[in-house]
């Protein structure tokens, strides 16, 4: 099994693919913390940093994966996230809602059997991937960005037992992923979860020949969905990408026409908030959930 180690810090189709892996193949990425691990006590904050974004988010990668051309979907299924047993949860004076009344200030969080310990308060870890995506096929985009090559999607959904589906917009795809937390509510408020260094074990696969605008994850079990997942910088366009594609993608399966598409999504499909911690230079990130349906084929084809 290959172990990819190497870290880059933005989405390129101009790196240099750490190695090769062919469809059907299980990768293990190891990652750093968003802060490239450089936070080693809570004497030590983002303020002692040079925490610009062209230094934040390190992901493992890329990955070529053999066969992948643009206009194919990369499908990655997450088989496990394993985490350090301490995390960082870092706030700065000027990102999120309450940044006003916030300063600089880091507190490490211990991870014991699978509990996170915040002031004695211990809840469950539900480890999951903040940065995954391929290579766009125009400008960098920094690791600590997201777009719809996928990036800094931090979808607290992406976790053990969970498939992403990602356009190919380069030959070989180049996969990357990191900036893993331990536990993150949905908007990451203060702009951090706990931050923590992981191993993740994925497989890749290819979906030849299909077209996808916006990453697509898919959820199992009896309350299983797909999501969409989609971004801009103010909720009203990231709401309207995400509507779109889903639009597009039930059209494709149902038959139904675009008007009749969009009431049963009105009734039947959700969003929620990815990222959302305003003030802040980083997109809005959300996903757009709806039931599978089984008369119909997948939202997505299979691999």
């Amino acid at each position: 099994m290959k172990v990819i180690d190497s870290q880059v810090y933005a989405f390129s189709k101009d790196n240099e693919p750490c190695c090769t892996a062919q469809p059907g193949e299980v990768l293990v990425f190891k990652t750093l913390d968003c802060f490239s691990n450089r936070i080693s006590d809570e004497g030590t904050t983002m303020a002692d940093l040079d925490y610009t974004y062209g230094f934040a988010n390190p992901a493992a990668g890329p990955v070529y994966i053999e066969g992948a051309e643009p206009g194919d979907v990369l499908v990655v299924d997450v088989y496990e996230v394993d985490v350090a047993d301490e995390g960082t949860i870092a706030t700065d004076d000027h990102c999120g809602p309450l940044f006003e009344t916030t300063g600089y200030r880091t507190k490490k969080i211990p991870i014991r059997d699978g509990m996170a310990d915040f002031n004695g308060v211990k809840f469950p870890i539900d480890p999951m991937i903040g940065v995954i995506g391929t290579a766009p096929d125009g400008e960098d985009v920094i690791d600590g960005f997201v777009g719809a090559h996928g990036g800094n999607l931090d979808n607290k959904l992406i976790t053990k037992g969970t498939r992403m589906y990602f356009p190919v917009r380069v030959p070989g795809a180049l996969l990357q992923m990191g900036d893993v937390h331990a536990a993150m509510g949905d908007a990451e408020l203060c702009g951090t979860g706990i931050e923590i260094p992981a191993e993740i074990t994925v497989k890749v696969s290819l979906v030849k020949g299909f077209e996808l605008h916006w990453p697509v994850l898919e959820t199992f079990g009896a309350a299983g969905k797909w999501y969409v997942n989609a971004s801009a910088q103010e909720f009203d366009e990231a709401l309207m990408n995400a509507s779109k594609e889903l639009q597009r993608l039930l059209m494709r399966i149902t038959g139904w026409d675009a008007v009749e598409t969009y009431m049963y999504m009105s009734v039947q499909s959700d969003v929620e908030l990815n990222q959302a911690c305003k003030p802040c230079e980083v997109q809005l990130s959300l996903r757009m959930g709806t039931p599978k349906l089984p008369q119909f084929p997948p939202l997505v084809p299979q691999p």
